[in-house]
């Protein structure tokens, strides 16, 4: 069932990057398509969420048909860590333990799972290879940004990002041993965080991701998104830290 552009647009974020020739990326929505009942409605696409597997699976089979992929998405046994896998033409049986892939295989869709945690997409400029990443403080903490970068065959000065939507700056609240885990390792990085109370501060994950990305030799001109606040927007987004029991959004990178 393939859709006009309108409909497209209404159950999808597109990246506000110039995409490398034959690159495609989306980030869904929590609406526009999709049968997941409440608190999951509708288009959730998590497993291990809370929903019925067999509907997140109708919808899955929904994604790939609604925006025309050239074929089922590869997805993660995502673990808050760094670990980078790369995924080749043929695809395995198993889902992989990682937070983090890279393709220069065409027709390869990339894909991770967030509700409040920074998705983080990468391509060359050529359009030759492309990467993502699942972000949130623990994966950023580790450095599972700079992992992703170095798995990839493009030096980091050919490489251009977006920063996917998740909890923004501006309601996000941390404890002490989350900004200790950034500031121990980059004293620059307390720039990100703004005290609320005592030891709680709210955390700036699009700033803390831009340094890393930045340290690991990208331009800061070629790292883009940014300023999408999952928490606040519970009409397009899920949230985990706004529901507790919510769905997941995707984001998807592939070569043509």
């Amino acid at each position: 069932m393939r859709q006009n552009a309108i409909e497209v647009m209404k159950a999808a974020l597109f990246p506000d990057w110039t995409p490398p020739d034959g690159v495609r990326a989306l980030t869904t929505l929590r609406y526009g398509i999709g049968i997941s009942a409440a608190p999951f409605d509708s288009f959730n696409l998590g497993m291990h969420c809370g929903d019925d597997p067999q509907i997140v699976a109708e919808n899955r089979k929904a994604l790939v048909e609604y925006f025309s992929l050239p074929s089922a998405p590869r997805w993660l046994r995502q673990v808050h860590g760094v670990e980078v896998v790369r995924q080749f033409a043929q695809a395995s049986e198993a889902e992989a333990e990682a937070d983090a892939m890279v393709t220069d295989a065409r027709g390869v869709v990339l894909a991770i799972l967030t509700a409040d945690c920074l998705p983080v997409i990468l391509a060359a400029q050529d359009g030759n290879e492309v990467a993502i990443a699942h972000a949130g403080w623990r994966g950023l903490a580790g450095g599972v940004l700079e992992a992703a970068v170095a798995m990839m065959e493009t030096t980091p000065d050919r490489l251009i990002a977006w920063l996917g939507p998740a909890a923004g700056p501006e309601i996000y609240e941390v404890g002490e041993e989350v900004r200790d885990a950034f500031v121990q390792y980059d004293p620059a990085t307390a720039a990100a965080f703004c005290e609320t109370r005592p030891s709680h501060w709210r955390a700036d994950l699009y700033a803390l991701a831009r340094r890393r990305l930045q340290a690991a030799g990208m331009a800061a001109t070629s790292v883009h998104g940014g300023g999408l606040c999952t928490i606040s927007d519970s009409r397009r987004f899920y949230s985990h830290r706004r529901d507790q029991r919510t769905g997941r959004m995707a984001t998807l990178i592939w070569k043509q």
